[in-house]
């Protein structure tokens, strides 16, 4: 009985704590902003000791899927890049329970590129760590409720929304994302000669 309670507990905690709820409302405003370019690489991600393993095809192409998921929603004139790399990952094993429950965690660089003006946005990338959802595996831990496919893919959604309240930061307060009222107008400028 205990046991039927608890994993009912565990359910509704995972279905009410899912890094992906807030898909279906409408996105944050983050401006003039499209994704053009969703690249992720995972050639250097590290692997934390206690950790189930994840190919570098895996960790690349379940966080590239999160960032399009999130950001494929944004449909603004202005296009941007994201340059992704995973830096490290741990998913977590089985523990044991109400005593060691490892978490599942992962680290991703991110730069943002202008297409327009054919830069960079952040000059130095953007590190990111993410934890596992809390309430995910208060007591057991993921590694007991989760397929290693399953704590990877919560792990990016839980990066692509960490990603997207970074932009939402510099869009506050470096002004990105801003749209350029020429650009959208097709208006020619002329310049005067001095």
């Amino acid at each position: 009985m205990v046991r039927a309670v608890l994993g009912v507990l565990i359910m509704v905690v995972l279905g009410a704590c899912s890094p992906s709820a807030d898909l279906q409302d409408a996105p944050v405003p983050l401006g003039d902003f499209r994704l053009e370019h969703n690249i992720v690489i995972a050639s250097k991600a590290q692997r934390s000791p206690v950790s189930r393993a994840a190919t570098e095809e895996e960790l690349a192409e379940t966080v590239r899927t999160a960032m399009a998921e999130r950001f494929g929603r944004y449909n603004g004139a202005s296009r941007y890049h994201f340059g992704i790399s995973v830096e490290g990952y741990a998913l977590a094993p089985p523990g044991v329970p109400l005593v060691l429950s490892p978490k599942s965690a992962l680290i991703i660089n991110v730069t943002v590129y202008d297409d327009a003006a054919g830069k960079k946005l952040n000059d130095t990338p953007e590190q990111i760590t993410v934890l596992e959802t809390f309430g995910t595996g208060a007591l057991v831990g993921t590694g007991y409720t989760m397929s290693a496919e399953e704590q990877l893919v919560e792990l990016s959604r839980n990066a692509a929304k960490a990603v997207e309240r970074y932009l939402v930061t510099q869009r506050e307060e470096q002004g990105w994302f801003e749209p350029d009222p020429v650009a959208i107008s097709g208006e020619t400028v002329l310049v005067e000669p001095s």
